[in-house]
């Protein structure tokens, strides 16, 4: 870790896609700024350059290492998921999920507890998702108010922004504990929602959207598979997508 102030970073360490960018693995800076709370606050402060930081939020007298996102739509997003290669198994247990896997200068979950920390911490925070598909084409959902809530992870937000282009496959899971294979938190009595569609989601009855689910290497692949990277209202319940991110910031 570096702890320092400020660092010279390469401008190319991020790869665009569209207007979704994802970790180029190589060279990613890392900085430790103890004076801000945020990805957010580091971005006014100068910090123009995506790669993984130390902030110090509320709750986290230590520090949490995080990615921040300085560039899509107008950048300071704090990443909390990536999938962009099936280099890591999101198929997992509920421990795993409470604190988080994964490299964050690649595939990662930030931890259950470390969301419903910051999400609950001062001030309102945005959730954004973006989402790529086998030929490149790019999209996005944006919710507001977002927070994890509770001993089982609840997902809650009080708004879909209409402007998004992905359609709102988040919606059906608001208000809903989080499910892992071992944790059955779903609605469904004679099924794990969780095993039935290989994730880690809000799961209802079962699922508009499932972007901890398996990995397949082509649209190709899954070949009617319901157990992908999925978001039913953009790409359909049968689509496994290419590349995902999920990532919040404080609203402007």
């Amino acid at each position: 870790m570096n702890n320092v102030t400020g660092v010279n970073v390469p401008n190319n360490l991020v790869a665009d896609y569209g207007s979704v960018y994802f970790d180029g693995h190589g060279g990613t800076p890392e900085v430790s700024v103890a004076a801000y709370s945020d990805c957010q606050s580091l971005l006014k402060a100068g910090y123009s350059v995506s790669g993984i930081y130390t902030i110090f939020p509320a709750g986290f007298a230590d520090g949490l290492r995080v990615y921040c996102d300085m560039e899509t739509d107008g950048g300071g997003w704090l990443v909390i998921q990536r999938r962009q290669d099936g280099s890591v198994d999101f198929y997992r247990g509920w421990a795993d999920y409470r604190v988080g896997f994964g490299d964050l200068a690649g595939e990662f979950w930030l931890g259950n507890d470390n969301l419903r920390t910051l999400s609950n911490s001062t001030g309102s925070w945005d959730l954004r998702i973006d989402l790529e598909d086998w030929d490149g084409n790019t999209a996005w959902a944006e919710y507001g108010d977002f927070r994890i809530l509770g001993d089982d992870y609840s997902l809650s937000f009080d708004s879909y922004n209409a402007d998004s282009t992905a359609g709102d496959s988040l919606t059906f899971h608001n208000h809903w504990p989080f499910s892992t294979r071992d944790n059955d938190n779903d609605l469904v009595s004679i099924i794990n929602c969780a095993e039935d569609v290989h994730g880690a989601w809000w799961y209802v009855a079962c699922s508009q959207s499932n972007l901890n689910g398996l990995y397949f290497n082509s649209s190709w692949e899954q070949n009617g598979d319901r157990r992908g990277i999925t978001w039913v209202l953009w790409r359909g319940e049968l689509y496994s997508l290419n590349k995902c991110d999920m990532k919040t910031r404080l609203a402007i």
